[in-house]
């Protein structure tokens, strides 16, 4: 710990300006569908990254197709997508640093300007999820490239747009990353205890549509197929799938169709979504589905189609991220942060890293509460000691502190398929 020393010196001196910026960025409404916002998010995020003499890029984002049917509009530009990079000639640990710049407020709600709490909060849009988390990741890469040790360490950044909307137009280019990485650190708030996240769920969002026949509600009743109330029947199946127990939570967010109450309504549609903590209970509800559509599919006079998927797969702990998560706890033991774990039934990007077999933590952000309400807050003492913490660790990782293991772990784990290794 004493090498590192002289590095993490004079952090908490810096929370009033930390705090100055959060707000800062707080006050700019980066509403996932809000490209202006997000436009001008990105600029101040180019400019403050430039600082680390990293290559800064803007790359333009659209939604993948089909990759949210509840999404409220269609498939135009998202905002962009920032990528910077630090290149090594022959670092040790390629790590794969993230988090999103979208928040879920959009221009003209109440809730759009930051306000101290006291000395130690602040509260405001985005604060904790998950700008409070940016700017961790920002400072503790300031105090890596001040250090003697950055040479170690090559390191991409990506800041996406589109988190809360579950990552439509950056999945895919983050699924990509993971390959060139040896490790991930993603900066979602963590629980407001402090506990960081270890397993997540998984998410989807569906649609189910239902089409009948429109028939005059008093004169030819018999000749409609009511749409909606075959609908409602199909919601109620599948909200007997929610099972706590088994991992398995459903929420029906909207429902539409219908028109004149004269009409037997002909068309309807209900917006839903699912998380699951598994595998298994991913795939018992989507047979479940199926047979929920094949059900109406075979009534006479009746359609049905299911729209989505799951966007995110249920993340599960492998060794390399348990591997990764005990030198976080070492890290945070030398700064006498005791760190604990517990699951989480929210979804991140982290589930896309963790899919594709990358060694990954995705709460390193701040402490704070309210998340997505007009209530939200981030407590500045966090910010100080997860910077410290981040910092900490990217310097032990660039040093060799914490290599060793994933140096030999990959040697042996050559599966002979194209040379490729499990990382970390």
């Amino acid at each position: 710990m004493d090498r590192y020393a002289a590095w993490l010196k004079g952090i908490e001196k810096e929370r009033n300006g930390l705090r100055r910026t959060l707000m800062l960025w707080s006050d700019v409404n980066s509403y996932s569908y809000n490209r202006e916002g997000l436009e001008r998010m990105a600029g101040l995020l180019e400019t403050d990254f430039s600082g680390l003499g990293a290559k800064v890029r803007k790359i333009p984002l659209r939604p993948a197709p089909g990759a949210d049917p509840t999404a409220p509009r269609g498939d135009g530009p998202l905002g962009p997508m920032l990528l910077v990079r630090k290149a090594r000639p022959r670092p040790r640990v390629r790590a794969l640093l993230g988090i999103h710049m979208d928040t879920v407020f959009p221009p003209g709600h109440p809730f759009r300007k930051s306000r101290r709490s006291g000395s130690d909060r602040v509260v405001g849009p985005g604060v904790a999820d998950a700008k409070g988390g940016l700017l961790i990741l920002l400072k503790a890469l300031e105090r890596l490239e001040q250090s003697p040790f950055r040479n170690g360490l090559a390191w991409t950044v990506f800041v996406n747009p589109d988190e809360e909307i579950g990552s439509p137009g950056s999945g895919a280019p983050i699924r990509a990353l993971a390959a060139s990485h040896d490790l991930g650190l993603l900066f979602e708030p963590c629980f407001q205890d402090g506990c960081l996240v270890h397993e997540r769920a998984g998410s989807g969002n569906f649609v189910l549509r239902v089409r009948g026949r429109a028939a005059h509600a008093g004169r030819e009743p018999e000749k409609g197929r009511n749409a909606l109330v075959a609908l409602a029947g199909s919601m109620l199946e599948v909200s007997r799938l929610q099972d706590p127990d088994a991992g398995i939570l459903i929420n029906v967010g909207r429902v539409e169709g219908g028109g004149p109450v004269n009409v037997v309504p002909d068309r309807g549609a209900a917006f839903f979504n699912v998380r699951v903590t598994s595998p298994e209970a991913q795939g018992r509800v989507e047979s479940a589905l199926a047979s929920i559509v094949a059900s109406v599919n075979g009534r006479e006079g009746f359609s049905a189609v299911l729209e989505g998927r799951f966007q995110r797969p249920p993340r599960q702990l492998d060794r390399g991220s348990r591997r990764l998560m005990a030198w976080v706890e070492d890290c945070a033991q030398a700064l006498g942060q005791p760190i604990r774990w517990r699951s989480s039934r929210g979804a991140s990007d982290g589930n896309l890293l963790a899919a594709e077999g990358l060694a990954t933590v995705d709460s390193l952000g701040v402490r704070g509460g309210g998340i997505h309400t007009p209530d939200e807050y981030a407590d500045l003492e966090s910010l100080v000691e997860r910077i410290r913490l981040t910092a900490l660790l990217l310097m032990r990782l660039a040093s060799g502190d914490l290599h060793g293991a994933v140096s030999d772990d990959r040697a042996e784990q050559e599966d002979g398929a194209g040379g490729k290794h499990e990382r970390a």
